[in-house]
């Protein structure tokens, strides 16, 4: 089953996606109260939908499928770490902490894009796009969503988008030369889309330890960059699920995504590689277009360089102790 945002003559809905139709919830629902209600609930009130009360998917323009609680962003593929850390350091490497738990770091809520929105990126001369997919959190009768087991998150998995972190990476470099995390060169935009496609849909395709082998693409004006399948992350997501719920709470809404798929999920990693900045950046004009089997395509165009009021350097302060 499919779920979606769109907005149609000024006006937004949440609903189903039937065939070439998107079709309400009934009674008023919202996308926030169909994933505080769980994967279950959320079927039965699908069962009940019906195309001839639905909107033709031409007559629509898609929002991102959710507003999200919070999204954490992994970084599951060792493939994508040992092109990109080259494309930093010069030297290809995955270092041994890597292996022993699934990073994350959380991003900007407040900066979603929808396919086929244009992107107003900051000023870069290095800017990617990141191929993800990303699960999202739906609510389980008596789960708080702490401290969960790998088995309990599973059930904590509402269903899949495909993901988009896109990143100005001389920016990010520059940032996370202060050992703190990427900051401004990632939370300029994340698109997620096209909808939301529900677990029980790949419930067959689920490997022995719960990977997803689903093949997911990238293509930029029209040239395929890179290629790549799902279950190539170290850890499936139930199993990053159960990391982030570690001492915290995974909630309705909240977005996990699987971090960048290897084999030229995005760009950096390529440069890694290669020694060059070949294929080259990202410039205005661009259209950078993914795809995920069974989940669907994201699709954006790079727009101009938003303009932004300057920001002062740091000025050196005397360390005084006491107010003179």
């Amino acid at each position: 089953m499919r779920i979606a945002r769109w907005a149609q003559h000024g006006v937004t809905a949440d609903g189903f996606v039937i065939g070439d139709h998107v079709v309400p919830f009934p009674d008023g629902a919202t996308m926030a109260d169909v994933l505080a209600g769980g994967l279950a609930a959320a079927l039965e009130l699908g069962a009940s939908a019906h195309v001839v009360d639905g909107i033709p998917l031409t007559d629509v323009s898609l929002l991102a499928p959710l507003v999200p609680a919070s999204i954490r962003d992994f970084v599951a593929f060792e493939e994508h770490v040992e092109g990109v850390t080259a494309s930093i350091d010069g030297v290809s490497e995955v270092v041994p902490e890597w292996y022993e738990y699934p990073t994350f770091y959380f991003t900007n809520p407040h900066s979603i894009l929808a396919t086929d929105e244009l992107v107003s990126p900051p000023v870069t001369e290095r800017l990617d796009f990141e191929l993800e997919v990303g699960a999202v959190i739906g609510g389980v009768p008596g789960s708080d969503g702490a401290n969960l087991t790998v088995a309990d998150a599973a059930e904590h998995i509402f269903g899949y988008l495909v993901f988009n972190d896109w990143s100005a990476r001389d920016v990010q470099g520059r940032e996370m030369k202060v050992r703190l995390g990427p900051c401004k060169g990632k939370d300029f935009g994340t698109t997620l889309g096209p909808w939301i496609v529900t677990a029980d849909e790949f419930a067959s395709l689920h490997d022995d330890e719960g990977f997803l082998p689903l093949t997911m693409e990238v293509a930029v004006n029209g040239e395929q960059v890179g290629i790549d399948l799902l279950s190539n992350m170290g850890w499936p997501f139930a199993e990053l699920v159960a990391y982030a719920s570690r001492n915290s709470r995974v909630v309705p809404g909240d977005v996990l995504g699987s971090g960048t798929a290897g084999n030229g999920g995005c760009l950096a990693e390529l440069w890694g590689r290669r020694g060059e900045l070949s294929p080259p950046p990202l410039a205005t004009g661009d259209e950078v277009v993914m795809r995920v089997e069974g989940i669907g395509e994201i699709r954006n165009v790079v727009g101009a360089a938003a303009s932004v009021p300057p920001i002062p350097p740091a000025r050196i302060r005397p360390r005084l102790r006491v107010r003179p």
